[in-house]
């Protein structure tokens, strides 16, 4: 079922047939702190595309096909299938006597509302590629706002992991104990907290800059991980974006 959503969301969007359609496309580095001793912070470069035809839709690196739903000038919602990555994880060399911790891809479902600039998603979405192999539950609630040129979408985040989610990333098996020669942790699920902004400043109708900054908060049972030494997750983006119809 999981290859099937994938196959979905990378190739229906290929036999639409919807005309003068707006794009915007980009591409800077992100940069994201890892909570754990001794690893080092991600930073890569990113895409950036944001596309929405009220079919398919691409906001950053996530992606999206809707089945039901209604969108008006100052009111819309839909449903929709939904797949985007999880940057985490750690290396086996980078703490000694742990087993490799891979970066996942996850898709489900996602119900989004808007209200004039007022918005709120729900997200169940569950991995596609067999790392935690279960389901994590989201939500966040935005307004955008302008001010003086500056466009700002500042956003209130929180995510629902699992036992299994939170025993992948930040557990240590009996095994792993073993070989540390410390005792194993078997976390229970946890809530992760989260704000975020972007921050938007146009130079022409089409160039602008984009720049987003967002800080999580580890659950309590990932904070009390023997792995971990922050109880937090910082990221952020910076990019120049081009807007165009084609």
């Amino acid at each position: 079922m999981r290859y099937i959503l994938l196959f979905v969301l990378i190739f229906f969007p290929l036999f639409s047939q919807e005309k003068k359609q707006t794009i915007t496309l980009g591409m800077g580095p992100y940069i994201q702190t890892q909570p754990y001793a001794g690893v080092d912070s991600v930073i890569t470069p990113s895409p950036v595309i944001f596309f929405d035809n009220s079919l398919f839709y691409i906001r950053w690196t996530r992606i999206g096909l809707y089945f039901l739903g209604e969108k008006k000038e100052d009111f819309s919602w839909g449903f929709s299938l939904t797949a985007q990555p999880r940057i985490y994880g750690y290396d086996s060399s980078d703490i000694s006597g742990m087993d490799k911790r891979e970066t996942s891809f996850e898709g489900g479902l996602a119900f989004s509302i808007k209200m004039d600039k007022a918005y709120l998603e729900l997200m169940a979405v569950t991995d596609l590629v067999d790392r935690h192999d279960t389901w994590i539950y989201n939500a966040e609630v935005g307004y955008d706002l302008e001010l003086g040129n500056f466009s700002f979408y500042p956003s209130v985040l929180a995510s629902y992991q699992s036992s299994k989610f939170t025993n992948y990333y930040y557990g240590v098996t009996q095994i792993e104990a073993t070989r540390k020669g410390e005792s194993m942790y078997a976390p229970s699920s946890g809530l992760q907290l989260g704000i975020q902004t972007y921050i938007e400043y146009p130079f022409t109708k089409k160039l602008s800059a984009l720049v987003n900054i967002r800080a999580d908060k580890l659950s309590s049972k990932a904070s009390n991980s023997p792995l971990t030494n922050d109880d937090y997750i910082y990221s952020g983006l910076a990019s120049l974006i081009y807007t165009f119809e084609y």
